[in-house]
């Protein structure tokens, strides 16, 4: 069994871009204000996802393990 990440969209960010639809379109959709939304907040861990996060131009995608909270992306730098 491999790792679920749990996903966040930070709405107050999100600009609508569909970068996230169109590089993992079953993890992501748009809502009526055309914001973005994990389609399931905790997933089984996947390029596709991490894709999206990594090239949201505004960094608006936290991607965390499930369960313990652990910085997926964007990646925890503090101890670097």
């Amino acid at each position: 069994m491999g790792d679920r990440w749990h996903i966040e969209v930070d709405r107050t960010l999100c600009i609508g871009s569909t970068q996230c639809v169109h590089r993992a379109p079953g993890a992501f959709r748009l809502d009526s204000a055309r914001q973005s939304h994990p389609v399931a907040p905790d997933a089984d861990a996947g390029e596709p996802v991490l894709d999206a996060a990594e090239n949201c131009p505004v960094e608006a995608i936290a991607i965390t393990l499930a369960g313990s909270g652990e910085a997926v992306f964007p990646p925890d730098d503090q101890g670097a």
